[in-house]
């Protein structure tokens, strides 16, 4: 399935995990997603920076990180813009629920929002 989005930046990953420890086991924290199954020509976003402004954790095996693109932290589609930052493989956790975790529970917002760099990627 196509996707298109961004990719966190590797130089500034390492740092930000640790500002921000992963809770869970499985460290994911790779990437922000735009839209899904994307036709092959669809062009890339244009957004190079954003910040992280929030963060989620449902206490089951999944931990977001809750992101600002622009302005936003509302995707075209409706859906939040985040990262999925940990989860718990053994607990049968996907990062795919992110969404749906964030849409139930809410997000805490940061105390102040932390600037990051993102690359304009297609993945999947």
């Amino acid at each position: 399935m196509p996707v298109t989005g961004w990719k966190l930046d590797r130089k500034q990953r390492a740092a930000l995990l640790q500002r921000l420890p992963p809770v869970w086991p499985d460290v994911i924290a790779d990437h922000i997603t735009l839209k899904s199954d994307v036709p092959a020509e669809e062009p890339l976003p244009s957004a190079t920076e954003a910040e992280i402004v929030g963060s989620v954790d449902d206490d089951y095996g999944l931990q977001a990180m809750v992101v600002a693109i622009g302005g936003t932290t509302v995707r075209p589609d409706g859906g939040t813009y985040h990262i999925t930052w940990s989860l718990d493989h053994n607990r049968g956790r996907e990062a795919v629920e992110s969404n749906d975790v964030i849409a139930t529970l809410g997000w805490q917002p940061l105390p102040e929002p932390i600037p990051i760099r993102i690359e304009p990627a297609r993945f999947g």
